[in-house]
């Protein structure tokens, strides 16, 4: 049975690259290589990792690896102590594993198919034979040379042995994500102009637009349209959204919302289904109710808004005191004139309406018109008293 582990070596090799980090640690395209290659050994069911670099390295070398994945590292054990323990403990099936000795990628839909195989630092090993090895005499790179077969660029791995050579790579990586993802149904409108950091998802039917950038933990759920030019980092975009021009961070989005163009979702921000976010309206930290409309020029923060809302242009929750955050909560089918101010805390009951130009202090009850504005003053014929005598 094809191996489900792979023991990966981050060799330190700052004194020979001149970097300030080892080469797997280094980004290309926004993320470390060892992310980009254990997200591709993940998709190809390798789920257990077994890490082997130096001790101050290790904790920035485990956030590279898959979220869900198992990994076991070397740091303040006996390594080949612990590598016994991970070789035992794998399924009972698992015949080989994956030995990655040093810098490289995986790109499976680039394997080469013709010319000469150019071997890369990566092994295939006998799970068995390598468990019976591991003595006080046991040196890994002659066990690699007489007992395992070398993977090369036929296999999808290619070698990176310089920082020029981790740049080259990044068109492959590009272009073997953008392939992976069109055999999952999604459409990538223009993959040169398309930045898909390892650890996003998505699911079929997704279209990506030009000037994507997807980043972090972030899952793009069924038939969402992303772009152009939107930024997306650690969210969740539900069914049938739309992202036009806008930037989504640290937020879940639920289905068939608007989002844009240029609308900014700040960390912690919930957006229920079928809300409308328009364009120049920021979120942050703010829970907003299904079918909810924000549609433009406004500021949404530290607020829990209900369902079948209306916030009018310039609406602003003013939150902050210059010593403490707070609380704005507007109910279900509540209406917000435009150009209000919502001075936290401060509540607006279900069904309630805002005039226009308000600046509200005080709760208003369910079902209230609140108007918080001076009375207008018609000054008749002043204009033509105070117009310029020719």
């Amino acid at each position: 049975m094809l191996g489900l582990s792979a023991v990966i070596f981050v060799p330190d090799d700052t004194a020979k690259t001149g970097l300030p980090q080892p080469l797997l640690l280094q980004n290309v395209l926004g993320a470390p290589l060892l992310a980009w290659l254990t997200d591709s050994l993940y998709h190809d069911g390798i789920g257990r990792f077994f890490l082997v670099c130096h001790d101050k390295y290790v904790e920035q070398a485990c956030r590279c690896l898959p979220a869900h994945a198992e990994v076991m590292t070397t740091m303040d054990s006996n390594p080949a102590d612990l590598l016994h323990v991970f070789l035992s403990t794998t399924d009972t099936d698992e015949t080989d594993i994956t030995v990655v000795a040093g810098p490289v990628i995986y790109a499976p839909m680039l394997a080469r198919r013709s010319g000469t195989p150019v071997a890369a630092n990566v092994f295939r090993a006998d799970r068995e034979l390598l468990m019976d090895s591991l003595d006080e005499n046991f040196v890994f790179s002659r066990f690699l040379k007489d007992n395992c077969a070398v993977l090369s660029d036929y296999d999808g791995y290619f070698m990176v042995d310089s920082p020029a050579a981790a740049l080259d790579m990044a068109i492959m990586l590009r272009r073997d994500r953008a392939l992976r993802l069109m055999k999952l149904g999604v459409e990538i409108f223009d993959p040169d102009n398309c930045y898909i950091s390892p650890g996003v998802r998505f699911e079929s039917g997704v279209k990506l637009l030009p000037g994507c950038v997807l980043r972090g933990k972030t899952i793009v759920r069924a038939d969402s349209v992303i772009g152009p030019w939107s930024v997306i980092e650690d969210s969740e975009i539900g069914e049938n959204v739309k992202v036009h021009n806008s930037m989504v961070s640290g937020s879940k989005i639920a289905a068939d919302s608007l989002i844009g163009p240029y609308a900014h979702i700040r960390d912690g921000c919930e957006i229920g289904r079928g809300v409308r976010i328009g364009n120049f309206v920021e979120v942050k930290n703010a829970k907003i109710q299904e079918k909810t409309m924000a549609s433009h020029l406004s500021y949404i923060g530290d607020a829990e808004i209900g369902s079948g809302c209306n916030l009018g242009s310039g609406t602003a929750t003013v939150n902050f005191d210059r010593v403490s955050k707070h609380k704005t909560t507007i109910k279900d089918n509540a209406f917000v004139g435009c150009h209000t101010a919502l001075v936290a805390p401060v509540t607006v009951g279900a069904g309630a309406y805002i005039a226009a130009g308000s600046v509200i202090t005080e709760d208003v009850p369910e079902n209230a018109l609140g108007i918080a504005r001076s009375r207008q003053s018609n000054k008749k014929d002043w204009a033509a008293k105070h117009k310029k005598q020719d």
